[in-house]
Protein backbone atom coordinates (compact mmCIF):
# COMPACT_ATOMS: atom_id res chain seq x y z
CA UNK A 1 0.00 0.00 0.00
CA UNK A 2 1.77 3.10 -1.26
CA UNK A 3 -0.95 5.79 -0.25
CA UNK A 4 -2.16 7.05 3.01
CA UNK A 5 -5.90 6.78 4.08
CA UNK A 6 -7.09 8.06 7.61
CA UNK A 7 -7.68 5.98 10.08
CA UNK A 8 -11.47 7.24 9.80
CA UNK A 9 -11.25 6.99 5.74
CA UNK A 10 -13.47 3.69 4.49
CA UNK A 11 -11.85 2.05 1.46
CA UNK A 12 -14.38 -0.85 -0.20
CA UNK A 13 -12.83 -3.49 -2.02
CA UNK A 14 -12.22 -3.38 -5.93
CA UNK A 15 -10.38 0.02 -5.82
CA UNK A 16 -7.17 1.13 -7.68
CA UNK A 17 -5.50 3.76 -5.37
CA UNK A 18 -2.31 5.20 -7.28
CA UNK A 19 0.97 5.87 -5.33
CA UNK A 20 1.45 9.30 -2.96
CA UNK A 21 -2.41 9.77 -3.23
CA UNK A 22 -3.56 11.04 0.39
CA UNK A 23 -7.40 10.25 1.61
CA UNK A 24 -8.29 12.01 4.59
CA UNK A 25 -10.84 12.00 7.61
CA UNK A 26 -14.25 10.45 7.09
CA UNK A 27 -14.07 10.10 3.57
CA UNK A 28 -15.43 7.09 1.64
CA UNK A 29 -14.30 5.35 -1.49
CA UNK A 30 -16.62 3.22 -2.87
CA UNK A 31 -16.09 0.09 -4.81
CA UNK A 32 -15.21 -0.46 -8.49
CA UNK A 33 -13.81 3.41 -8.23
CA UNK A 34 -9.77 4.57 -9.76
CA UNK A 35 -7.69 6.83 -8.22
CA UNK A 36 -4.48 8.25 -9.69
CA UNK A 37 -1.10 8.75 -8.22
CA UNK A 38 0.12 11.89 -5.93
CA UNK A 39 -4.05 12.65 -5.32
CA UNK A 40 -5.39 14.40 -2.46
CA UNK A 41 -8.70 13.39 -1.19
CA UNK A 42 -10.33 16.00 1.45
CA UNK A 43 -12.12 15.37 3.94
CA UNK A 44 -15.95 14.12 3.66
CA UNK A 45 -15.46 12.82 0.29
CA UNK A 46 -17.87 10.51 -1.24
CA UNK A 47 -15.96 8.54 -4.24
CA UNK A 48 -18.74 6.37 -5.75
CA UNK A 49 -18.81 2.96 -7.69
CA UNK A 50 -16.92 3.36 -11.09
CA UNK A 51 -15.64 6.88 -11.15
CA UNK A 52 -12.13 7.55 -12.40
CA UNK A 53 -9.76 10.09 -11.15
CA UNK A 54 -7.34 10.89 -12.99
CA UNK A 55 -3.44 11.93 -11.63
CA UNK A 56 -2.64 14.63 -9.19
CA UNK A 57 -6.25 15.61 -8.72
CA UNK A 58 -7.59 18.01 -5.93
CA UNK A 59 -10.47 17.35 -3.96
CA UNK A 60 -11.74 19.49 -1.38
CA UNK A 61 -13.80 18.47 1.61
CA UNK A 62 -17.34 17.72 1.68
CA UNK A 63 -17.79 16.92 -2.31
CA UNK A 64 -19.48 13.71 -3.60
CA UNK A 65 -18.25 12.21 -6.85
CA UNK A 66 -21.04 9.87 -8.10
CA UNK A 67 -21.18 7.13 -10.47
CA UNK A 68 -20.53 8.43 -14.37
CA UNK A 69 -18.21 11.30 -13.69
CA UNK A 70 -14.50 11.19 -14.57
CA UNK A 71 -12.10 13.12 -13.44
CA UNK A 72 -8.45 13.58 -15.71
CA UNK A 73 -5.34 14.31 -14.24
CA UNK A 74 -4.70 18.15 -12.58
CA UNK A 75 -8.31 18.64 -11.86
CA UNK A 76 -9.08 21.25 -8.86
CA UNK A 77 -12.64 20.24 -7.19
CA UNK A 78 -13.39 23.33 -5.10
CA UNK A 79 -15.14 22.58 -1.44
CA UNK A 80 -18.39 21.28 -1.18
CA UNK A 81 -18.72 21.49 -5.26
CA UNK A 82 -21.68 19.11 -6.58
CA UNK A 83 -21.86 16.56 -9.26
CA UNK A 84 -25.01 14.47 -9.89
CA UNK A 85 -25.65 12.41 -12.13
CA UNK A 86 -29.67 12.07 -12.87
CA UNK A 87 -31.23 14.69 -14.81
CA UNK A 88 -34.55 14.02 -13.45
CA UNK A 89 -34.19 12.62 -10.05
CA UNK A 90 -37.34 11.59 -8.14
CA UNK A 91 -37.39 9.51 -4.83
CA UNK A 92 -39.88 7.01 -5.59
CA UNK A 93 -38.32 6.14 -9.21
CA UNK A 94 -34.95 4.28 -9.65
CA UNK A 95 -33.08 5.52 -12.66
CA UNK A 96 -29.72 4.04 -11.61
CA UNK A 97 -30.19 2.58 -15.50
CA UNK A 98 -30.55 6.48 -16.58
CA UNK A 99 -27.03 8.14 -14.71
CA UNK A 100 -25.23 10.41 -17.51
CA UNK A 101 -21.61 10.66 -17.34
CA UNK A 102 -19.99 13.68 -16.76
CA UNK A 103 -16.30 14.46 -17.74
CA UNK A 104 -14.07 17.07 -16.31
CA UNK A 105 -11.21 17.18 -18.73
CA UNK A 106 -7.16 17.72 -17.76
CA UNK A 107 -6.32 21.03 -15.71
CA UNK A 108 -9.97 21.88 -14.86
CA UNK A 109 -10.66 23.83 -11.77
CA UNK A 110 -14.04 24.29 -10.50
CA UNK A 111 -14.60 26.72 -7.74
CA UNK A 112 -16.51 25.78 -4.33
CA UNK A 113 -20.32 25.60 -4.15
CA UNK A 114 -20.36 25.14 -7.83
CA UNK A 115 -22.98 22.62 -9.09
CA UNK A 116 -22.44 20.75 -12.44
CA UNK A 117 -25.65 19.07 -13.87
CA UNK A 118 -24.72 15.60 -15.35
CA UNK A 119 -24.17 14.77 -19.38
CA UNK A 120 -21.62 17.47 -20.04
CA UNK A 121 -18.05 18.40 -20.65
CA UNK A 122 -15.96 21.03 -18.90
CA UNK A 123 -13.05 21.15 -21.06
CA UNK A 124 -9.48 21.36 -20.23
CA UNK A 125 -8.11 24.07 -18.17
CA UNK A 126 -11.78 25.65 -18.12
CA UNK A 127 -12.49 27.99 -14.77
CA UNK A 128 -15.71 27.10 -13.08
CA UNK A 129 -16.39 30.33 -10.70
CA UNK A 130 -17.39 29.66 -6.79
CA UNK A 131 -21.54 29.00 -6.73
CA UNK A 132 -21.55 28.84 -10.80
CA UNK A 133 -24.27 26.49 -12.27
CA UNK A 134 -23.11 24.69 -15.31
CA UNK A 135 -26.24 23.61 -17.60
CA UNK A 136 -24.33 22.76 -20.45
CA UNK A 137 -20.52 22.19 -21.76
CA UNK A 138 -17.80 24.35 -21.33
CA UNK A 139 -15.11 24.46 -23.63
CA UNK A 140 -11.44 24.72 -22.83
CA UNK A 141 -9.91 27.39 -21.36
CA UNK A 142 -13.43 29.14 -20.83
CA UNK A 143 -14.04 31.42 -17.76
CA UNK A 144 -18.10 30.90 -16.46
CA UNK A 145 -19.66 31.68 -13.49
CA UNK A 146 -23.22 32.55 -12.78
CA UNK A 147 -26.49 30.79 -12.53
CA UNK A 148 -27.47 29.45 -15.23
CA UNK A 149 -23.30 29.52 -15.93
CA UNK A 150 -22.31 31.91 -18.40
CA UNK A 151 -18.71 32.77 -20.34
CA UNK A 152 -17.50 35.36 -19.19
CA UNK A 153 -13.91 34.83 -20.74
CA UNK A 154 -10.65 33.00 -21.16
CA UNK A 155 -8.12 31.18 -18.53
CA UNK A 156 -4.28 30.55 -18.93
CA UNK A 157 -3.06 27.10 -17.50
CA UNK A 158 -1.80 28.72 -14.45
CA UNK A 159 -5.59 30.24 -14.05
CA UNK A 160 -5.29 33.71 -15.12
CA UNK A 161 -7.51 35.80 -17.24
CA UNK A 162 -6.06 36.03 -21.05
CA UNK A 163 -6.57 39.36 -22.40
CA UNK A 164 -6.29 38.69 -26.10
CA UNK A 165 -5.48 41.55 -28.53
CA UNK A 166 -7.06 42.39 -32.13
CA UNK A 167 -4.70 39.65 -33.65
CA UNK A 168 -6.18 37.38 -31.04
CA UNK A 169 -3.20 37.34 -29.13
CA UNK A 170 -2.89 36.69 -25.35
CA UNK A 171 0.06 36.45 -22.55
CA UNK A 172 -0.14 34.63 -19.44
CA UNK A 173 0.74 37.02 -16.17
CA UNK A 174 2.17 34.76 -14.50
CA UNK A 175 3.97 32.00 -16.88
CA UNK A 176 4.31 34.04 -19.88
CA UNK A 177 2.91 31.39 -21.68
CA UNK A 178 1.32 32.87 -25.16
CA UNK A 179 -2.29 31.91 -26.43
CA UNK A 180 -4.04 31.99 -29.48
CA UNK A 181 -8.33 32.38 -29.54
CA UNK A 182 -9.21 32.23 -33.34
CA UNK A 183 -13.31 30.59 -34.21
CA UNK A 184 -14.18 30.99 -30.20
CA UNK A 185 -11.28 28.48 -29.51
CA UNK A 186 -8.60 28.97 -27.44
CA UNK A 187 -5.10 26.99 -27.72
CA UNK A 188 -1.71 27.49 -26.32
CA UNK A 189 1.10 28.85 -28.52
CA UNK A 190 3.82 26.36 -28.88
CA UNK A 191 7.24 27.70 -30.17
CA UNK A 192 10.02 25.61 -31.76
CA UNK A 193 6.80 22.94 -33.21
Amino acid sequence: MNFFAHETAVIDDGVQIGDGTKIWHFSHVMSKSQIGKNCNIGQNVVVSPGVIIGNNVRIQNNVSVYTGVICEDDVFLGPSMVFTNVYNPRSAISRKDEFRSTIVRKGATIGANATIVCGYEIGEYAFIGAGAVVTKSVLPYALVFGNPARQSGWMSEYGHRLNFDANGLAKCDESGEEYRLLNNRVTKIVHGK
